[in-house]
């Protein structure tokens, strides 16, 4: 029986994996002599004579590659959901970054567990970050696209990257969510209270610890934002999947909507 429950579930995942390989089309955003690639789900009856929100997902650093493939392993299910695309129509981008390359400017030592993570300051954007930068500058000027209703989020090095884009972009986005990530608190006011934030992370994460979480937090409230935070009390580092389980993620974000303050 226990194996019969195994192949379910290896099938059910394995059908969720082609379900987004259909419905996210391939795309490539080429700057220069670098090419990003990435893949895009539009809304259902998508019409270029409506406008829409916009959602930049950041994967982690397990599913970077040049396959435009991986970048769905995580994620993609919640805005493939049937509710959730009737409920939030949007167009959702979910990048992938090259193997060799990192979303965030970020010194990592892989020798022990947590990993030592180090944030380096008043550094140039990683050529995938920078791609990504430009890629969201080309599609907000889109005249379908809801400019005043644009986010981003995304998980570990993905969580790593959100935070790093909002301190570069602050005026692009409306609301972010990063999961079990972390960034250099000393960028955080260019965004503190401008963009409201929800970050979520494993109290037993030995990947990234979540202090790197609670660091970044502290450093908003400092700078006098007001971020959401859960800590899940028993999640290791794949607290993506309480996130994603969050029944009040989606309503959260797609409320909140950038002002010209």
């Amino acid at each position: 029986m226990k194996i019969k429950a195994l192949l379910l579930i290896l099938f059910i995942s394995f059908s969720s994996v082609l379900k987004a390989q259909e419905a996210f089309s391939k795309e490539l955003y080429i700057k220069d002599n670098d090419t990003l690639q990435y893949r895009m789900l539009l809304p259902e009856n998508f019409s270029k004579h409506k406008k829409y929100p916009v959602v930049l997902f950041l994967h982690g650093a397990g599913e970077r590659g040049s396959d435009n493939q991986k970048q769905l392993t995580h994620g993609s299910k919640l805005f493939l959901d049937k509710m959730n695309r009737g409920a939030f129509p949007s167009i959702v981008i979910f990048p992938q970054c090259p193997k060799e390359d990192y979303w965030a400017n970020a010194n990592v030592d892989r020798s022990s567990y947590p990993l030592n993570i180090t944030f380096p300051e008043n550094e140039a954007p990683t050529t995938a970050l920078s791609l990504v930068i430009n890629l969201m500058d080309d599609i907000i000027k889109k005249p379908y696209v809801q400019t005043d209703k644009v986010y981003v989020g995304g998980l570990s090095m993905g969580g790593m990257g959100t935070f790093e884009i909002l301190y570069r972009k602050p005026d692009m986005f409306a609301a972010a969510f990063a999961i079990c990530g972390g960034g250099n608190p000393d960028t955080v006011t260019s965004f503190a209270k401008k963009v409201p934030m929800w970050v979520f992370h494993g109290a037993k994460d030995d990947v990234v610890t979540p202090q790197h979480s609670v660091t970044m937090v502290n450093a908003i409230l400092n700078a006098g934002g007001t971020p959401n935070f859960t800590l899940y009390a028993d999640d290791n580092h794949n607290s993506w999947d309480s996130t994603f389980a969050e029944p009040e993620l989606l309503t959260w974000l797609f409320s909140n909507t950038k002002t010209n303050e």
